[in-house]
This record gives structure tokens, sequence and C-alpha cells, in this order.
């Protein structure tokens, strides 16, 4: 190994890229990118996209001895409008002068160390992603409930007294709004055995990336039983579902596109 590559602030700047990148995000070390007043040199780049809008985030990492100075802020602020990024974070294990924090205020330049900027941005992303999540859900809960009961019987998506239907979509839908809000409350470990015979995913949930993976896997399987029922309703002239349910559930949607 090299010696620049033996050095605190270059392990410093790799450590940040890497949580970066466990949390799904692209991220690169010493990077120059072209901004409309010229080229910048920057310690980590971090590019994201959610609900289809892309989001930089320029990351300084300060290595250092002393207190980061107010002109590194008002530096950093050039280089994020310069670019047209949208966020930049300088992170010193040090801290910072009382002109940098007073600098920083009411800005997109976001001043912390290591451990304080994992935090905020992990929540940050969590809840982003969270948001998707519960969109799906509101979705197919809206086309779980649009269907009438006894249609709902008998195309097995609930179970009938007496008949155990190997699916139900109360009971997934009941588990995939308890696995939300768990992760909300950071409630783990989560319990997910549904009792289901149809059932996908680990009975238990340790943490947020194994949430997400679960999550994925049961709403998928929850709109693909909906998808097969609703297929034979058509057959067989019985799919007259109640449509109010769904502009309801998409009017939020909608809304948001215009």
């Amino acid at each position: 190994m090299s010696k620049r590559r033996k050095s605190a602030w270059y392990i410093f700047q790799e450590e940040i890229k890497e949580y970066f990148e466990s949390l799904g995000t692209y991220a690169k070390t010493n990077v120059r990118i072209s901004g409309a007043r010229g080229d910048h040199d920057i310690d980590v780049l971090v590019k994201t996209k959610f609900f289809g809008k892309e989001i930089t985030w320029v990351i300084e990492a300060k290595k250092w001895k002393y207190n980061v100075s107010k002109e590194k802020v008002l530096a950093l602020l050039t280089i994020v409008q310069d670019i047209g990024a949208d966020r930049g974070f300088i992170i010193s294990e040090k801290g910072y002068q009382k002109g940098a924090l007073k600098c920083a205020e009411n800005t997109n330049i976001s001043l912390s160390n290591f451990s304080d900027l994992q935090e905020s941005t992990k929540n940050f992303i969590s809840t982003e992603i969270l948001k998707q999540y519960e969109e799906r859900y509101e979705l197919l809960n809206a086309r779980y409930w649009s269907h009438p009961k006894e249609v709902r019987k008998d195309y097995d998506l609930r179970h009938d007294v007496g008949y155990e239907s190997p699916f139900s979509g109360i009971t997934q839908l009941t588990y995939v709004e308890k696995v939300i809000e768990a992760i909300k409350n950071r409630d783990y470990p989560i319990n997910t055995d549904t009792g289901l015979a149809i059932h996908v995913g680990e009975k238990q949930i340790d943490d947020f990336q194994q949430a997400c993976n679960w999550l994925n896997l049961n709403l998928n399987l929850l709109d693909r039983q909906l998808l097969k029922a609703e297929q034979k309703m058509l057959q067989y002239n019985e799919f007259n579902p109640l449509f109010e349910r769904w502009d309801k559930a998409l009017a939020p949607v909608e809304s948001g596109e215009k």
C-alpha cells in the first residue's frame, strides 16, 4: 500500500465513501467536476435517486488537528452552487470555528462529525425509501378493499368460515403495515410469520435492509395474488371494483404530478 493510501485523510475519505455505498448510493472519492465557473476538486461525491429525481451531495472530509474555518464553509458553498448540487457537507472530527458554524446557518451546507453524518443521512435515506413502500401499500390496500367481500372469498383473497385459503389479503396487508410502523419506530426484531401457506421472506427481521427486502417480496406477492384473482374475475364477468377507492388512493399521486 502506498504512503498516500496509508494516510489518515485518505482512509477517512474512503470510510465516508464506503458508508454511502452501503446505503445503495453511488459514491466516489477525489473527483474533479466542472461547474459553470470552473473545475472543482471534491473529496467525496455522492449521487442517488429518489422518486426519479437525482440528488447530488458534495462532501469535504477534514481529518485535521484544528477547527474548520469560515472560509472553508464559504468555499464549499461556492462549489455547491456552481455545480448545482443539492447539499454540501463538511465532516470534521476536530470541530468548527464559531464563524464557520454561523456561516453555515440557513444554507444547504451541513457541518458535523462522521457519526452524526451517518445518523442524519441514514434517517433521511430510510425515510425516503419508506415513503415509496407506504405508497405501494396504499395502492394495493385500495385495490384489495375495492372488491366486494363475497368476491374476495370466491377468488381466494381472504379466508371463509370453515375454509382457510392459502392466502389472505387482510393478513398480508396487516403484516406489511406492521413492518412499516416498526421500521418508523426502529422496533427490531420484527416478527413476520404470517402463518399463511403462501408466503415469502424471512419470518423475523433484524434490521432496515432485511425489512426493505421483506417489504419488496411481500408487496410483490400481494400484487401478484391480486392480479391472478382479477384476471379470473374478468374471465367470469365479476370484475366490478369500487373505483371510488382507487380514485382516493391515486389522488395524492396525481395532484403531485400536476
